[in-house]
């Protein structure tokens, strides 16, 4: 997995300009519903999917960006924000009841999306969203992006696909498929 931390570094910088309050609303009421206390973001950024998460909540965030983690510790001491990658989750087994990604797994290679779904399926207890743009034929959308097909992803798991759709533009004005597993 390569990583370009002057990239990351500006999208840091960036970040909060992409606070959206309906998708960080959608996810807490989504984690709310399915009566989980813990929650994981892989790609965490600056923290701002996991800002409406109530303290009831075990709130975990993962990411390789010390910038973007020293923010989220800023503007939300509640968290338990550390560096980390999706290839090698901090975690047990079974342990988190709600793992997602959020526009991650656009920005990883192959190889490191294979294993990261791996880590997420490992480390879950019950729930396991995907936020992603998508095509049927993964293709390049930049030099820094590629479309997913996170459901192919998940045929090999013990897995229950919930849901598998285009984000309303209401909550997520780019669409991203919404791809939420339930483990087996």
């Amino acid at each position: 997995m390569s990583y370009n931390e002057e990239f990351w570094n500006k999208y840091s910088d960036e970040n909060e300009a992409r606070y959206n309050e309906e998708f960080s609303k959608f996810v807490r009421d989504l984690a709310t519903s399915l009566h989980c206390t813990s929650i994981l973001e892989i790609g965490c950024g600056t923290g701002i999917d996991l800002r409406l998460f109530p303290d009831t909540f075990e709130i975990h965030g993962i990411d390789l960006n010390e910038k973007a983690l020293k923010m989220a510790k800023e503007k939300l001491s509640i968290a338990n924000f550390r560096k980390g990658s999706i290839t090698e989750l901090p975690f047990d087994d079974s342990t988190i009841d709600f793992v997602f990604t959020h526009g991650l797994m656009n920005y990883l290679d192959d190889e490191t999306v294979e294993k990261g779904v791996s880590e997420m399926f490992r480390v879950s207890k019950r729930w396991i969203m995907n936020c992603e743009k998508f095509e049927e034929i993964e293709q390049q959308i930049d030099e820094n992006q590629k479309s997913r097909n996170m459901q192919n992803k998940w045929l090999d798991y013990k897995v229950k696909f919930v849901s598998n759709v285009n984000m309303h533009e209401d909550i997520e004005p780019d669409k991203p498929r919404f791809t939420l597993l339930k483990k087996l």
